[in-house]
């Protein structure tokens, strides 16, 4: 059992400069999730104007909501059962659990322990541990030449960027056909997502509905509601759509 039967891992990472914030907890309240977005996040780095969180009910309850909303952040949630929407998160999370396999072996219970280690790795930078010879006076040179830089790096930075999603965008477009629906459209669910409990044995359905879109969100990201224009709760990716016809 790990240090204080801790259980759970919470992590939050910037968009922008990868830098990551985990912590360990007994329990995945809506509480300890202000608690930790508070102390780890706002109070070292300031508040973000945007937050994305998977549909977890500590995060998708109204003490979380109000809170973000008592301070100007605007809360997104993922698509349900389509961790792509947060990847980079969801990439940190694989990273994390790998450092943490190396360094317990079969010490699985010393976890706690052993997340600041795991972490540092993906911190600095550095893919595996290999020691530098550091220069504190050619650092501090090195340092203040770099800030004359930093509004050009940050530029160059953005730009290869938006320069590598485009180009992945426009492979992946390539081979795919995107399923589009729009306002009025019918669609059915997929089983296994929406009530798992429901998908069990090979010879229950896959699908079920059908639905009507109500909203479009986003490419991709719909609002769905009954037939008789009872709205479904949560947001809905494509992948878990097909169409219905009549």
């Amino acid at each position: 059992m790990a240090t204080g039967q801790r259980r759970f891992v919470i992590v939050a990472i910037d968009y922008f400069t990868k830098w990551t914030e985990a912590e360990s907890l007994a329990t995945i309240t809506a509480s300890k999730c202000e608690e930790f977005f508070w102390k780890n996040v706002i109070c070292r780095f300031g508040v973000p104007k945007i937050l994305i969180t998977d549909n977890g009910k500590q995060f998708d309850n109204s003490n979380f909501r109000s809170f973000c909303e008592g301070l100007s952040i605007c809360l997104h949630f993922t698509s349900v059962a389509h961790p792509q929407s947060n990847g980079q998160t969801e990439n940190m999370n694989r990273s994390i659990l790998q450092g943490l396999k190396r360094k317990l072996d079969d010490a699985k219970g010393a976890w706690v322990d052993e997340l600041p280690k795991a972490l540092l790795p993906v911190e600095v930078g550095l893919p595996t541990v290999r020691v530098l010879q550091f220069s504190e006076a050619e650092n501090e040179e090195n340092l203040r030449g770099n800030l004359d830089l930093l509004d050009d790096v940050r530029a160059q930075a953005l730009d290869r960027v938006i320069s590598t999603k485009q180009r992945v965008v426009r492979f992946y477009n390539r081979r795919v056909r995107m399923r589009i629906f729009r306002v009025g459209d019918l669609a059915l669910r997929k089983l296994g997502v929406s009530n798992p409990k429901a998908a069990v044995g090979k010879l229950s359905p896959n699908w079920e509905g059908p639905y009507k879109m109500s909203k479009v969100l986003r490419p991709g990201a719909y609002s769905l509601e009954t037939l008789s224009g009872e709205a479904i709760p949560r947001t809905w990716n494509a992948d878990n759509l097909r169409p219905y016809y009549q």
